[in-house]
């Protein structure tokens, strides 16, 4: 019997620090990493229309900024900058996720598309300090 309420003791303490810790690492909504890892700007994948698939588009992020690309278009995604990938790249992005932040360390105007879906397009311009 005293065995049994040590046991019980031991996995209540358990339960406690997963919860503790758990609350901790993610469980807030408010977590950046919920939201783009980070970004400083996040561009949200929207749906497959054409120029409107991304929002805000054109979008704009300061140089040095780090930029995310979330993913609510209901099937995976990317974020690819013309021409090939030069500039940068998310690689896939499963829906209701995001990508890692991506530092933007060139001024300038960067067309994109989604390589999975190249009719989805946008603009994220990169302005100077």
């Amino acid at each position: 019997m005293k065995r049994h309420r040590v046991v019980l003791g031991a996995l209540a303490l358990l339960i406690i620090a997963l919860v503790a810790l758990l609350g901790a690492c993610g469980g807030n909504k408010s977590n950046p990493m919920s939201a783009g890892g980070g970004a400083d700007v996040t561009i949200t994948i929207v749906a497959r229309n054409g120029n409107m698939s991304f929002s805000p588009n054109p979008a704009s992020c300061p140089v040095g900024k780090k930029v995310a690309w979330r993913n609510n278009g209901g099937m995976t995604h990317t974020a690819t900058s013309d021409p090939s990938g030069a500039a940068f790249n998310t690689g896939d992005i499963a829906n209701g996720a995001s990508s890692a932040p991506i530092t933007m360390g060139t001024t300038g105007t960067f067309p994109y598309h989604c390589a999975l879906h190249p009719d989805m397009t946008g603009t994220l311009s990169v302005t100077g300090p």
